[in-house]
């Protein structure tokens, strides 16, 4: 068997990257795929000349085709951080060799294999958003052979094909770009049977690019951030104090009364609140969570007795994404919270606005969190971006 240069690669970088940490664990999620690469044979010279010795013929030149294109596409099932099920469709490419013989003669012979696999794939996570796949399963493949030429006076033409199961495996590495892409690079081992009854081993290297379907986000929960009052902008109610017990008094002529000082009206009493979006709608979602209507009815509560002027909504994400996308979703989230708020019969449609800032308003420091790739450990850092701030006026 020959060493493919690019698996030594692959088991050189995952031993090299074995201790430096695990990536963020992931829920159960289904996938589709594609990859293409390089797909190689192992011609046997030796085989072929033994064969044209039987029929009383020596061969003076062989020529090998041994490299094509391969691609494949599949599905699969992550049943957890560790294990997957992946069915597939594979084509290896075609392969051949060309003989001249003596008695004077030439043929060729071509080979085409294709057929589908059943695996189960093992992911061991490394550092960050990388992992090391190991994949083991069994292949079922239809190989077709084809042949034309003569060798000495016997005319050579014919085709003829063979379809067998077989096992396979493979050995690679994947990076999670995002929660909706993964890359892929792995060598696989394919098992063929040819139609003549011989039996081959291609290898194929390649790339693949996969994308999840309800994938969830860090396992780590996001926890929602505690209410806060604005120093500059918030109140407290006066809380009223028990009276003293009455002092012993002498009874005096009062002075002419003296029309009372007008009273300054009472300041706005203001509150204002931010919730995490994780909290409210779970992360890159705008459904709202039982969580997130749970923390808008004790703002409601805590608003008893307030006659409202005004409410505002202001939806925030973080700057993950395209900004058409954040400006999108935080307005869609700023209004689903204003018509939650409207539905609770606390506060009319009039009082209430709903307005997105998308990623224009971070609240982490510029170089905080670092990298652009939307890996757990950014998204973790990246959370108290992702808001919605309420902030209402009224007084008492």
């Amino acid at each position: 068997m020959r060493h493919h240069p690019l698996l030594r690669l692959i088991a050189a970088s995952s031993l090299g990257t074995l201790a430096a940490g695990s990536a963020a664990a992931q829920d159960s999620y289904s996938y589709l795929g594609a990859g293409i690469g390089r797909s190689q044979v192992g011609i046997d010279d030796a085989a072929i000349g033994r064969s044209l010795a039987g029929s009383g013929l020596t061969a003076t030149a062989i020529g090998r085709d041994e490299r094509d294109t391969a691609y494949k596409l599949f599905g699969g099932y992550q049943f957890n951080r560790n294990f997957a099920l992946e069915l597939g469709y594979f084509d290896l490419g075609k392969f051949g060799f060309a003989v001249t013989t003596s008695p004077p003669g030439a043929f060729a012979t071509t080979m085409a294999a294709r057929g589908v696999n059943l695996d189960l794939v093992g992911t061991l996570p490394l550092a960050g958003a990388w992992s090391m796949l190991v994949r083991g399963g069994v292949q079922y493949a239809k190989t077709r052979d084809t042949w034309a030429g003569s060798a000495g006076a016997i005319s050579l033409q014919g085709s003829d094909s063979r379809r067998k199961a077989n096992a396979k495996f493979g050995l690679g590495l994947q990076v999670d770009f995002s929660q909706r892409a993964i890359l892929r690079g792995e060598v696989e081992r394919y098992r063929i049977n040819d139609a003549a009854g011989g039996h081959g081993r291609v290898n194929v290297a390649s790339l693949s690019l996969l994308f999840p379907f309800g994938r969830s986000g860090p396992a780590a929960p996001m926890a929602a951030l505690p209410a806060y009052v604005s120093p500059s902008m918030a109140t407290a109610a006066p809380q009223l104090q028990p009276a003293p017990a009455p002092a012993p008094t002498m009874v005096v002529q009062a002075p002419a009364p003296r029309e009372a000082p007008p009273q300054s009206p009472a300041p706005p009493a203001m509150r204002r609140v931010s919730l995490s979006a994780e909290s409210l709608f779970g992360f890159d979602h705008a459904e709202l969570r039982a969580d997130g209507k749970a923390a808008l009815d004790s703002f409601t509560a805590e608003a008893a007795g307030l006659r409202v002027d005004s409410l505002s909504v202001e939806g925030h994400t973080d700057r993950l994404g395209s900004t058409a996308y954040n400006q999108t979703l935080s307005t869609k989230r700023a209004e689903i919270v204003k018509a939650y708020l409207v539905s609770t019969g606390r506060f009319e449609a009039g009082q209430l606005s709903a307005r997105g800032h998308g990623e224009s308003q971070p609240v982490t420091r510029p170089g905080e969190c670092k990298g652009s790739a939307a890996t757990a450990t950014l998204i973790a850092c990246l959370q108290p971006d992702r808001r919605v701030d309420v902030a209402l006026s009224g007084s008492r």
